[in-house]
């Protein structure tokens, strides 16, 4: 038996999910700054978006966190991305705009229980809170695991690649797609990172001896690096779906 719990519900399982809840992501992601200037009223406003998965003995086995914010169900009003979207709930918000759709920003679960569906059951446990708390719709900036394999193809591309059976190559957005989500847009620009050259020596364990543009572990796309302003940029795709 799992249950969807708030996070606020369970803090005793705080510094385990900082730990068990970000194994899979690269070290680059967390770096996000404008992400960085949002978050603490992100979470101020929005701490009741934030959810852990447990089973019968509380023990934590994933989680997920998410935003509120207006979108009127079109293509051309879709945020930018993941950095867009905390943007928008956050200034929506201030401005007292009303929500009507939830934004799935990201769902995680711990090494030793992936494989067994628990990623379906926060996806879809998320979804109903989103339902049953008056949002019409569901939709999420999705962070396909298979595109790192890929880096030098476009993410407009990548998310035409299908298997024979027509579902996705890409397992995360298979699994999204078995849960009845659609394909809406690809996301080119979702978050933007800059760093200096021995930052992103230090998020990677690469070394970065010239001008150039590199592949990088669990990069999605390629970063560019630039000796003489000792900076490199690197802009996550992601590929939008909706659930709701």
């Amino acid at each position: 038996m799992y249950e969807l719990i708030p996070v606020a519900a369970a803090p005793e399982l705080d510094a385990e999910a900082e730990q068990r809840l970000v194994e899979e992501w690269p070290e680059f992601i967390f770096h996000d700054d404008v992400v960085s200037q949002y978050r603490d009223r992100r979470r101020s406003y929005f701490s009741d978006w934030e959810f852990y998965l447990v089973d019968d003995t509380r023990r934590l086995i994933g989680g997920c966190w998410g935003v509120p914010l207006p979108w009127n169900g079109t293509v051309p009003d879709l945020p930018g991305g993941f950095t867009d979207s905390l943007v928008r709930s956050v200034d929506s918000y201030e401005a007292g705009a009303e929500p009507d759709t939830f934004v799935l920003m990201a769902a995680a679960v711990r090494n030793d229980e992936q494989g067994k569906g628990h990623a379906s059951r926060v996806i879809t446990a998320v979804k109903q809170q989103a339902l049953t708390r008056g949002l019409t719709r569901m939709i999420a900036p999705v962070r396909p695991t298979l595109k790192s394999s890929y880096p030098l193809t476009d993410i407009a591309e990548f998310m035409t690649w299908n298997r024979e059976d027509g579902l996705p190559l890409d397992p995360w957005l298979r699994t999204h797609i078995r849960l009845g989500a659609t394909l809406l847009a690809p996301a080119p620009t979702s978050q933007t990172i800059t760093g200096t050259i021995p930052e992103w020596e230090s998020w990677t364990g690469l070394a970065f001896p010239s001008t150039g543009t590199y592949v990088i572990p669990s990069g999605l796309t390629t970063l560019a690096i630039d000796k003489p302003s000792n900076t490199g940029l690197y802009t996550e795709p992601n590929i939008w779906l909706r659930h709701a």
